[in-house]
């Protein structure tokens, strides 16, 4: 079956620069270096994670759909979409979108929910490459509310493309580039009822949380007009460019959380309640998170030399290469080849963050990828990716010199990299 967000991802990145261009058209500071690139990291760890992650997400569909489902839909083969209804795709499309609305409200009003969504809300801009900022862990839980479709009997492949064009709306409405779009916004998510879902503001929070169509908000009482522009964000910033911690922070307070609960029943629930709630006993040994009531909405920055941010750049659109070399791949690798280009991706993404936030153990690492991850593509690259080209010699010196030349701005900066945790991260002011 034809993979319609694959084939999107060019055209995001195209529309990404367009945006960026109208940007500076326009003298509006829409995009910074360090959050784009942690952005398109998550959705790079995304895609690359989702190609484990889905297989078992979809094999549960497919199992439940043939066991257990109440209605059949009919058609000769279920891999061709062209044997199905209109109204079979009408009412899949509809209900999935619905489904949608309430998985995602829920993984705003449900921690563990909340710690597999909380990576989408993490970049204090907003931007059309926010749209791909995405967590890895979110289909596992978004499948629970997913299911019932299954079992109602909606074919595999129709739920399928359904899903991806549920997927492919929502990019274009995460831009500023955008106003009001007259009776549209009656029925339609559009960028501006995006745009309060993404505010950190109190009367913005929790609100608009529809897919394509922003009916179920008003139905449901959690819609909410723009009124005046968001603040972007979480109530409590992440404060980091490191898109691995990116994905998992949330998972790992919620432990400590229920670790240091005094009654059994609150470690348990720490992982069911609502985001704002606190174990007995701990209320008052937390500190306030609502940063926006201290006036602190200082967007959080790091300041790095401009050759760091030139190489993190170059190597990132390498990287992204990589990434999408390994989704066009993927079906022809072995699960163990997947896996070594998985890890080679998520470590130079690491990497990078660490290069954006002058970490003092970048120097060993990034050398150290530059030479290991320049070893593996140059001997197996063409196996792995399934480019010939690869093997060539002449290639394979050109990759050589490119990883030597590489590390000569690294160990050059080498004594810029001091900071070894958040702790020594530039802060913002905080105003009593």
């Amino acid at each position: 079956m034809m993979e319609y967000i694959a084939l999107s991802i060019p055209v995001f990145f195209i529309l990404i620069g367009v945006e960026y261009v109208l940007s500076l058209i326009q003298r509006r500071a829409l995009y910074r270096l360090n959050d784009s690139v942690n952005d398109l990291s998550m959705g790079i760890i995304d895609q690359v994670g989702g190609a484990f992650v889905n297989t078992l997400l979809f094999a549960g569909y497919l199992y439940v759909w043939k066991n257990w489902r109440v209605f059949d839909m009919g058609a000769a083969n279920i891999w061709d979409w062209r044997g199905f209804p209109w109204w079979v795709w009408v009412s899949c499309f509809i209900a999935k979108d619905f489904m949608y609305y309430w998985a995602h409200r829920m993984s705003h009003e449900m921690n563990l929910g909340w710690a597999t969504h909380i990576v989408h809300h993490q970049s204090e801009e907003f931007n059309l490459s926010v749209a791909l900022r995405q967590g890895v862990f979110q289909g596992f839980f978004f499948w629970i509310f997913f299911i019932p479709l299954a079992f109602v009997g909606f074919p595999p492949t129709v739920y399928l493309v359904c899903s991806q064009f549920n997927t492919i709306y929502q990019f274009w409405i995460h831009t500023r580039t955008i106003g009001k779009l007259g009776f549209l916004e009656w029925f339609l998510n559009t960028p501006s009822h995006h745009r309060v879902h993404h505010g950190r503001d109190p009367k913005y929070i929790d609100r608009n949380h529809g897919g394509v169509l922003i009916i179920w908000d008003r139905l449901f009482g959690t819609f909410q007009e723009e009124e005046e522009e968001p603040n972007y964000g979480l109530v409590s910033p992440l404060r980091s460019w490191n898109p691995i911690w990116g994905q998992v922070h949330y998972f790992v307070k919620l432990a400590k959380l229920s670790y240091a609960a005094p009654y059994w029943t609150d470690k348990i629930r720490v992982w069911f309640a609502a985001p704002a709630w606190k174990p007995r006993g701990l209320e008052q040994g937390v500190p306030s998170q609502k940063l926006w009531e201290q006036g602190v909405l200082t967007k959080y920055d790091t300041h790095v030399p401009r050759v760091l941010k030139g190489y993190v750049f170059v190597h990132f659109v390498i990287a992204t290469l990589l990434a999408l070399g390994f989704m066009q791949a993927e079906a022809d690798n072995l699960w163990l080849q997947r896996a070594v280009l998985a890890g080679l991706i998520f470590w130079s993404l690491l990497s990078f963050g660490g290069i954006l936030e002058l970490r003092k153990w970048v120097p060993l690492v990034e050398s150290l990828r530059l030479i290991i991850g320049g070893t593996v593509v140059m001997l197996w690259g063409h196996a792995l990716l399934g480019m010939p080209m690869l093997a060539d010699v002449r290639v394979r010196a050109a990759m050589v010199a490119f990883c030597a030349l590489s590390l000569l701005p690294i160990l050059f900066y080498r004594k810029q990299f001091t900071n070894e945790g958040p702790e020594c991260l530039p802060m913002p002011q905080e105003v009593a």
